[in-house]
């Protein structure tokens, strides 16, 4: 029967082609302009690591002086080294690593390429097998090579293709700022999006990371850290020395259970009390543990005009609907003589129903093809915006199916008072005016 109606459906169409035209287009505009944000949002609001989200945990505590102090304020956004270090030594959680941007200088030994700068990480061995990245050769560091300074590197697969090609590089050299270091292992595919572990640089980068050193190694060489950093007093020496008063370091930490979150954050507050109790802290304790999600909202990780964007364009869609009901209400009073006629052959109200609600959703599905290529075109449109997240505004599998699903799903909905409507109809009343 769904087919007959369909049928007829598309035979209704060829009779009024403008009409049909006009609904179509509406429903069209609607469906791309609220597919093309809901994309971006959909993008932008992802779980970048669902299957450990709610165990790993951002780190924060609050080493400020006393000046500027607001009861109930939010504690440092960063840590000192100095507590970063303290914290990772004392290993309170099932896994822990702390870890700052920079930069490494790569001098590669094969002939034609000049020396040039990537984007590195400073970090510590438990970052791989916390964040789940994945190796195509060799392995991470240990906790042993971290304390031992150790001269080690682990390089993404397009370096490794860029300086050794297709061999696996693990246990070469690869000099960096003209000291040799072992790579002895090559990331796989990963960049994950939002850059969640760090979201003092870049939040969304098409361009992933190239090398991951040891922190202890990067701090050994004075290397400089990139990234967002805050001291509260002069230094004698160098910001990133180990008892230099500025947060820069960002620590997170694997907790595989609630109580064990709750364990660690009552750890947090009775080291944040000694550390005041030291004379190293001056506020009140303010310590936070915060999960993955709950620190991407916490950072509005979804700008606030991309949700704005978001709503306008369903409030633009549910105008487009209004038009549409309006045209299919149009469109089936206008055949009140053909309904009439299927009712006094023995057609029930409920049959007017499910043939109008058909026709309804055959312009959804029309409607839904023409906004998929309006949607796509906005999306290019995205992607030439000066904005970070830009490169990701691309329709995946889910975002593609929705397409069609809130095509056919709104057509639908648009279609209910019409086909009631059209139901109502009285079929004595309707073959006596022929």
């Amino acid at each position: 029967m769904l087919a007959y109606y369909f049928n007829l459906a598309v035979r209704s169409f060829k009779r009024n082609k403008v009409l049909t035209a006009l609904m179509v287009l509406a429903v069209a505009l609607g469906i791309g302009a609220s597919m093309t944000t809901l994309t971006v949002f959909h993008v932008l609001s992802g779980d970048p690591i669902p299957a450990k989200s709610d165990k790993l945990f951002y780190v924060q505590l609050d080493p400020f002086p006393m000046n500027g102090y607001t009861p109930g304020g939010d504690p440092a956004p960063q840590l000192t080294r100095f507590d970063a270090e303290t914290l990772l030594r004392e290993k309170r959680a099932d896994r822990q690593a702390m870890m700052s941007a920079g930069s490494a200088a790569v001098e590669p030994e094969t002939s034609g390429l000049a020396p040039f700068i990537l984007q590195a990480r400073y970090t510590t061995a438990d970052f791989f097998p916390m964040f789940d990245a994945p190796f195509a050769h060799g392995q991470a560091w240990s906790a042993s090579d971290d304390a031992a300074r150790a001269r080690v590197a682990v390089i993404s697969s397009e370096l490794s293709q860029k300086l050794f090609g297709d061999a696996d590089p693990t246990g070469r050299t690869l000099r960096l700022g003209k000291v040799a270091f072992r790579v002895i292992g090559v990331l796989g595919d990963w960049n994950p999006n939002p850059r969640f572990y760090d979201l003092t640089n870049n939040r969304y980068s098409g361009d992933p990371e190239e090398i991951y050193v040891p922190f202890s190694a990067a701090m050994d060489l004075k290397w400089s850290n990139s990234g967002n950093m805050n001291c509260w007093s002069d230094s004698d020496g160098d910001s990133t020395d180990l008892n230099a008063p500025c947060i820069w370091v960002q620590y997170w930490a694997q907790l595989d259970s609630a109580q064990k979150a709750a364990d660690y954050r009552a750890y947090l507050s009775n080291y944040s009390d000694q550390q005041r109790a030291a004379g190293r802290f001056q506020r009140p304790s303010n310590v936070r543990l915060s999960d993955v999600m709950t620190w991407l909202d916490f950072n509005q990780v979804v700008p606030s005009d991309v949700r704005l964007q978001a709503w306008l364009a369903l409030g633009f869609l549910a105008v487009c609907l209004l038009n549409t009901v309006g045209l299919l209400l149009a469109k089936f009073l206008r055949r009140g003589g053909e309904i009439g006629v299927r009712r006094a052959l023995g057609a029930s109200r409920a049959d007017i129903f499910k043939q109008c609600l058909v026709e309804a959703g055959t312009v959804g599905l029309a409607g839904g093809v023409l906004g998929l290529g309006i949607a796509l075109l906005g999306l290019w449109a995205v992607r030439h915006q000066p904005t970070e997240y830009a490169a990701l505004a691309h329709l995946d599998t889910a975002m593609l199916l929705g397409t069609f699903v809130l095509a056919i799903a709104s057509s639908l909905l648009a279609g209910m008072v019409p086909a009631w409507r059209a139901m109502q109809v009285t079929p004595a009343i309707q073959l006596k005016s022929q």
